[in-house]
């Protein structure tokens, strides 16, 4: 069934479980574009430059330089994190239709990359601690030259504050690069957290 077959219901539409973000607020605007044949080997210059497009994104969130980090975003990026559900083997879907902890587009990431700066920002004030833990890249192409899917997974280690306790989030994630003026930006990222309940007592991050 896809993302636009109504549910068993008859009001509902089930989530697609390959791809979750066609059910977003602002998934009408996403990129469609998808993988094409087997993983490329690791010694491919597409995976070692989707590789380096990761690796040096990580370090621009551990250092919390947002602005730059957007300069890495395509102007009609789709930024979408679904809420993972429990559901019984065989069900077809694990994300809650309609539901995400992010589903955002290049203006409304802009919009919280500003909030950083004002003084009603106190969920980092002062800033956390961030490790950005990336590894299990595998990168596939797509039916041109100018795209590249990405697979990878992340382990965000996040601290505040001298008492409380650092938490967690695992996660993967499947990106879709843009090949752009000689380089890649993020086009779509879809994140796939490893837990249905967060226990992260916010979300004032990016993965």
């Amino acid at each position: 069934m896809t993302a636009t077959e109504e549910g068993r219901d008859g009001r509902f539409p089930r989530p697609d479980a390959e791809n979750p973000w066609k059910l977003a607020v602002l998934g009408d605007h996403a990129p469609t574009k998808v993988r094409v044949g087997r993983p490329l080997p690791f010694n491919d210059p597409r995976h070692l430059q989707a590789h380096q497009f990761l690796v040096d994104e990580a370090y621009l969130l551990d250092a919390q330089q947002y602005t730059e980090w957007l300069d890495t975003l395509t102007e009609d990026i789709h930024y979408f994190m679904p809420v993972r559900v429990t559901t019984a083997a065989g069900a077809g879907f694990d994300t809650s239709p309609g539901m995400a902890h992010f589903d955002e587009n290049k203006y409304s990431l802009s919009r919280r990359v500003a909030r950083f700066a004002t003084e009603h920002a106190w969920t980092e004030d002062p800033p956390s601690r961030l490790r950005h833990h990336i590894s299990n890249v595998r990168t596939f192409a797509c039916d041109d030259d100018a795209h590249l899917i990405v697979e990878s997974a992340e382990l965000l280690f996040r601290s505040r504050g001298d008492v409380n306790e650092a938490a967690l989030v695992s996660c993967g994630r499947e990106d879709l690069l843009r090949l752009t003026d000689q380089r890649w930006k993020l086009a779509r990222r879809t994140i796939y957290v490893d837990e249905s309940v967060l226990r992260m007592q916010n979300l004032a991050v990016f993965l």
